[in-house]
Parts: structure tokens; sequence; C-alpha cells
């Protein structure tokens, strides 16, 4: 089971990555780097993913479950994943299930075209879950 700085430096063997962290989105700071930062500033940059991780978390439009969804309340993060395309690349926001409050998520950039988004939401899911922390 691999620890943090493991987990990133094989978030940035997916093609196309550029850039990878984990986040603490209740606080905005970064607990791990790797490679590069979109603003030049790792910090920076984890403390403007936190803000949309915080939202997409704690916003009633994303977070309620309907009744055909197999979703528990409480059941781990309330958003599985955000991914946000701009014109350069793709940024991949996978939050982490943790047994403290789950306030943690990786954030993996891609570039656009050598990045497999595909590729990459399913290797993050698998990094997540098996991600040690503590």
């Amino acid at each position: 089971m691999p620890g943090i700085d493991e987990c990133l430096l094989e978030a940035m063997a997916l093609p196309g990555a550029r850039g990878a962290s984990l986040v603490d989105w209740t606080s905005g700071l970064a607990l791990g780097t790797a490679g590069d930062s979109p603003t030049g500033d790792h910090e920076t940059t984890a403390a403007e993913t936190a803000e949309l991780a915080r939202a997409a978390a704690e916003f009633d439009s994303f977070t309620t479950t309907g009744e055909t969804s197999g979703a528990i309340p409480g059941d781990g993060p309330p958003v599985e994943d955000l991914i946000v395309t701009t014109r350069a690349g793709f940024h991949v926001l996978r939050f982490v299930q943790t047994s403290f409050d789950s306030s943690v998520f990786l954030h993996l950039w891609l570039d656009r075209d050598s990045g497999n988004l595909a590729l990459a939401r399913l290797r993050l899911r698998d990094l997540a879950e098996r991600l040690v922390l503590g």
C-alpha cells in the first residue's frame, strides 16, 4: 500500500501527467506534490483546487443521493471525482476516503494532447483506494 510520495509518483507515471498533489480541502494545504503546477506554485494550486473541491463536496446539488442511487449517506466522501477540462489540459480531482474526516483529494494535471482522461480516472480511483495516510 503506497504512502503519499509513492502514490504521487505512480500518478506521475500516467501518460501526459504534468503534476500531481494530495490536498486537504478543508485547509487548502498540499500534503504532497510531484511534477509541475499549472500556476508555477503548488501551494497556490492546492488552495485554488481546494475551493473547487469544497464547493462540490458541500453543495446539495452534488451530494444529495437519488432514490435510484446505490450511495449510502456517510459512506465515504460525498463526491467521487471532479473533472475540469481546459484548452490545454485536464484536471482530475479524486476524493480519498480516510479513517478520519475524508477531507483530502488527489489532484492530477494532465496535458490535453498526450493525456488519457479515462485511464487517469481509473488509475486515480485505484490509487485513492490503496493510499495509506497516517
